[in-house]
C-alpha cells in the first residue's frame, strides 16, 4: 500500500484469511473476517452481527489489565467473581454494538469471568444496529463464572429518564435492585433489597468516571472507576472499561450488588450517554 492509496477494508498483508483496515497512511489493528466487501444488506440480523462484530479489540493481556489497575493492588482473592478484591470489567469493542458482551478479569489479569447478553429478539438487534434505542429497550444480561455457569442476572427495564436494574440468582430469586435516584447534577443510586436500602452508588463528576459504593453506614465498602484505552478505541468502537476495587470483603446480599454494579453503571449510565 502507498499513501496515495484511498482508506477502506483490504487483504491482510500477513497473508491471513482476514481484511485489514487501510487508514490511507498505514494498516491498522482492525480486522474483518472472510474475504470481498463488507457485506451491505442490513436487514438480516445475522449479518447485522456479523458487521458489528468486526474485530477491533486489541486483547486483555495481563499487562494491560495491570495498567488498568495501576498495578497489583493487594494479594489475590480466591479467583472468583465473589472472591477477588479487584474486578476489571471489560466491554467487547465493537464497531456497532447490538449484542453486549463483557470479560471479567482478575487484577493480575486473569479472566474469571464473562458477561453475555441474553433473551434478545433478532428484531431488537436490527433496532440497535440501525439507531440508538437502547434506552427504551429492555436488556437482559447473566453473569457468568470462567467455566460459563451463570452466577447473576441483571435485568434493566426499558427506562424514562431514570434506571432501575434488577438482579437475580441463577434460579429467579431477586438478590435485589439498583434504582437511580435523579436524573440532573451527580448520579445517584440507591441498593435495595428485601425493600430496604442497604447501600448507595454516588457518582464523584457529572459524568460519573468515578462512583463511590456506601454501605447502610455511610462508609465506602468499594469504588468503581471508569479506564480510558485512547481515543482510537473511544471513536471506533462502544467499549467501555471499568475497575472494581472493594475495600473489605462484604456480606450478601451487598456483595453480590456491588458485584453486580460494575457491570449496572454501564448499562445505567453510560450506554445511553453514547
Amino acid at each position: 500500500m502507498t499513501q496515495q492509496t484511498p482508506p477502506g477494508w483490504y487483504a491482510d498483508p500477513s497473508g491471513q484469511p482476514q481484511q485489514r483496515y487501510w487508514d490511507g497512511q498505514q494498516w491498522t489493528s482492525h480486522t474483518h473476517p472472510g474475504a470481498g466487501n463488507i457485506p451491505q444488506q442490513r436487514t438480516d440480523s445475522s449479518k447485522l452481527e456479523q458487521i458489528a462484530e468486526l474485530n477491533v479489540d486489541g486483547g486483555h493481556s495481563p499487562e494491560k489489565i495491570q495498567k488498568q489497575v495501576g498495578g497489583v493492588t493487594s494479594g489475590a482473592g480466591g479467583g472468583t467473581i465473589f472472591t477477588e478484591p479487584v474486578l476489571v470489567v471489560n466491554q467487547k469493542a465493537k464497531l456497532v454494538e447490538v449484542n453486549t458482551e463483557y470479560g471479567v478479569y482478575s487484577q493480575q489479569g486473569n479472566q474469571i469471568g464473562t458477561i453475555v447478553q441474553v433473551e434478545q429478539s433478532a428484531l431488537a438487534k436490527v433496532v440497535r444496529f440501525l439507531g440508538e434505542y437502547d434506552q427504551y429497550m429492555k436488556h437482559v444480561l447473566e453473569i457468568r463464572d470462567a467455566h460459563g455457569q451463570p452466577m447473576l442476572k441483571v435485568t434493566r427495564p426499558a427506562k424514562f429518564l431514570k434506571s432501575k436494574v434488577i438482579v437475580q440468582r441463577p434460579d429467579g430469586t431477586t438478590v435485589g435492585e439498583i434504582v437511580q435516584q435523579n436524573v440532573l447534577g451527580k448520579k445517584k443510586f440507591a441498593i435495595m433489597a428485601n425493600d430496604q436500602q442497604i447501600g448507595e452508588i454516588r457518582g464523584e463528576d457529572w459524568f460519573s468516571f468515578e462512583l463511590g459504593l456506601f454501605d447502610h453506614t455511610d462508609s465506602e465498602v468499594a469504588r468503581i472507576t471508569k479506564t480510558f484505552e485512547g481515543f482510537g478505541k473511544m471513536l471506533f468502537t462502544t467499549a467501555d472499561n471499568y475497575v472494581l476495587k472493594l475495600h473489605r470483603q462484604l456480606p450478601d446480599p451487598l456483595l453480590s450488588m456491588v458485584v453486580a454494579s460494575a457491570l449496572t453503571i454501564d448499562l445505567a449510565i453510560h450506554q445511553d450517554d453514547r
